[in-house]
């Protein structure tokens, strides 16, 4: 469904993605791990279009893709929805409001009937009784959920997940956990992870992809990662100091 081919990306002259080889299948939940600043977030930025290949491509359901032109990625864009890092929720509106803004937007829905949809979508992420209240009434997993509540109201076939449990307490991250393996499973919607939360790598992934010196070093379901003999790998797993990982600055 998803494939990456060969792709490189590099910033002020520092090559941070050197060749990354990766697919996503349809219907699963792939992890890309690694360290801080190893391109995880910058691989997946790639697919809809907020970065662009310096060389490579990437492929989505037999299309190429990496050299769209913006308007050209607006349909990409409606079938690979993100949620990011931080929830991005605007602090004015409702979450209803929030949530039925791409409604209107991109359905053309009338407001009344974008805020009733807007309502259904935050109930099926446990959040119908919140949907009067505001961002900033909320707390962190809340607004985590949301977001997502927001980013699949167009129904996307796939989506992107940056960092989706940091900062939020061991219940609110695994409740986190818990709706990105229901939503893949209810619905045959592929996600793709970034994360560097152990718990969440080994208890929802199909798959797991870990990136290395700008590539995939190891790739494999979780029990290929877990039992892996690859010392930098062991040591990302074990959290030991020891080993040869690098800690670069993106």
């Amino acid at each position: 469904m998803i494939e990456f081919r060969n792709v490189h990306k590099s910033f002020g002259g520092r090559p941070v993605l050197q060749g990354i080889d990766l697919e996503a299948k349809a219907g699963e939940v792939l992890f890309i791990i690694g360290t801080s600043g190893v391109g995880k977030s910058v691989t997946i930025k790639h697919l809809i279009g907020l970065l662009r290949v310096d060389a490579g491509e990437i492929w989505f359901d037999d299309k190429r893709i990496d050299k769209l032109s913006e308007r050209e990625m607006y349909p990409i864009r409606k079938r690979i929805g993100m949620v990011f890092q931080h929830s991005t929720l605007f602090d004015s509106l409702t979450l209803a409001e929030n949530v039925a803004l791409p409604l209107r937007k991109h359905k053309r829905m009338r407001q009344r009937d974008a805020l009733a949809e807007a309502r259904t979508r935050l109930a099926t992420v446990g959040l119908g009784d919140y949907s009067d209240r505001f961002p900033a009434e909320l707390g962190d997993g809340m607004r985590k959920r949301a977001a997502i509540a927001r980013t699949l109201t167009l129904d996307p076939d796939v989506a992107l997940f940056d960092e989706p449990t940091t900062g939020l307490d061991p219940v609110s991250a695994r409740r986190i956990d818990a709706l990105i393996r229901e939503l893949s499973d209810r619905r045959g919607m592929t996600s793709i992870v970034v994360s560097h939360d152990i718990t969440s790598i080994f208890s929802i992934a199909d798959r797991i992809a870990f990136i290395y010196s700008g590539r995939v070093h190891a790739f494999g379901t979780p029990d290929d990662i877990r039992s892996s003999a690859d010392p930098v790998v062991e040591q990302f797993i074990t959290g030991r100091p020891e080993g040869p990982m690098e800690t670069p600055g993106f």
